[in-house]
């Protein structure tokens, strides 16, 4: 590192609570626009009509965990939605699912590659969504790329309301029971309001990063990567790294492990999504690719956390003690979960290499057989000790103790 910073100091700044890079300024409070409450089915073509005409829709939904009567899955829960909540420009517009039973309309919106669907935390409305047969073919996931600029824990839509405007989100009907007949007006514009903020943030999203932003679009376009490799991308491998290279073997799509590093190095320059290239790297460290570690060290510089963290936590894994220097770098990040990142890899690297100089003592057993107790001679086995002192020196070499 360039600046001599104290290691205690160095320490207190891994362990800082949130983010502590800058903010841009705060953005135009939401406004409120029109809200619609549509729960005919006449309303709902009406509401279509209108929103099929914007590029972009914020879409919420509010929806209950309820009791299965399925058989064979009577123990569990599963979504029922309630609400969907679409906003454009000045308008948001308010649905009962639950008294519209065919949303069908609704697939000229979400599923028109044309229109980008806004979503903070895509996962879950996406799928109480489809299960009512909508499926989402052109997004973003504001919560997913607020997560790659400010961190995991600096990512909610109320922190992130604070941080872009500086306004309050009221969360306190959260939990509140959305099936309720008739909703109070309270939960109706709680429900609204969400959508539009979600646009709002979208825009400020947009001026601010807006880089970091168009790494989170999904189109529905294939990314080219290696078959084998696709399951480990969607996060939803059913077998080991290792037994899916060895399946893939058997089937003649890989021959030898060089094709098994030129398919990963192939992923990393194909696959844009922050997401996606931070299990590409978790399944190279996975399968120990030690050739890989040059085109990971520049990772360490990336514009998401994401792809910093990962980096830093596989070329750990590795052992590239080369990285050591640029993963030290990462102690300062201003995202914690990059910083933490380097501190796990950092003490991975060098315990590894304290472990590897210690000595090695002989002990002859009453039998004759012998053995070996392995030893430090400085620090009597203290791992946490020794690696933080291999780092000091590293950090200034002329205060080694």
């Amino acid at each position: 590192m360039n600046d001599k910073v104290p290691l205690t100091d160095l320490e207190d700044l891994v362990n800082a609570q949130g983010y502590l890079g800058s903010t841009p300024p705060h953005g135009r409070a939401p406004s409120r626009g029109e809200r619609f409450w549509v729960d005919r089915p006449a309303q709902l073509q009406q509401a279509v009509n209108i929103l099929k005409q914007a590029s972009v829709v914020a879409v919420d939904a509010e929806f209950m965990q309820v009791r299965s009567r399925v058989p064979h899955e009577a123990g569990s829960n599963v979504p029922r939605l309630s609400l969907l909540q679409l906003a454009i420009a000045n308008q948001c517009f308010i649905i009962d699912a639950l008294r519209i039973q065919d949303l069908s309309p609704l697939t000229r919106v979400v599923g028109n590659p044309d229109i980008a669907v806004l979503l903070h935390g895509a996962g879950a409305d996406m799928r109480v969504m489809a299960e009512r047969g909508l499926l989402v073919v052109h997004y973003y996931d504001l919560e997913a790329t607020c997560r790659s600029i400010f961190g995991q824990h600096e990512s909610s839509l109320a922190a992130m309301l604070q941080r872009a405007f500086g306004i309050h989100l009221d969360k306190s009907l959260q939990r509140t029971d959305w099936t309720r007949r008739p909703l109070p007006p309270a939960m109706i514009a709680y429900a609204a309001r969400d959508a539009e903020v979600t646009l709002s943030l979208y825009h400020w999203l947009d001026t601010y990063f807006h880089s970091i932003l168009q790494l989170h679009e999904v189109t529905g376009q294939p990314e080219q990567v290696a078959i084998w490799i696709e399951p480990f991308l969607k996060g939803n491998p059913s077998i080991s790294p290792e037994m899916a290279v060895a399946e893939a073997k058997s089937l003649g799509i890989v021959h030898n492990r060089a094709q098994i590093v030129a398919d990963c190095r192939m992923a990393l320059a194909n696959i844009k999504h922050p997401m996606h290239r931070s299990r590409l790297l978790r399944l190279i460290a996975d399968l120990s690719l030690a050739q890989l570690v040059p085109d990971l060290l520049p990772l360490l510089q990336a514009e998401t956390s994401d792809e910093r963290s990962a980096s830093a936590r596989a070329l750990g894994r590795l052992g590239a003690k080369s990285a050591i220097e640029a993963i030290s770098q990462l102690l300062r990040d201003p995202v914690l979960d990059v910083r933490k990142a380097a501190q796990t890899a950092l003490k991975n690297l060098l315990a590894k290499d304290v472990r590897h100089r210690r000595e090695t003592t002989p002990k002859t057993a009453a039998d004759g057989t012998r053995s070996w107790v392995v030893e430090n001679p400085q620090d009597k086995g203290n791992d946490d000790t020794d690696w933080k002192s291999q780092l000091r020196s590293f950090l200034d070499p002329h205060d080694a103790h």
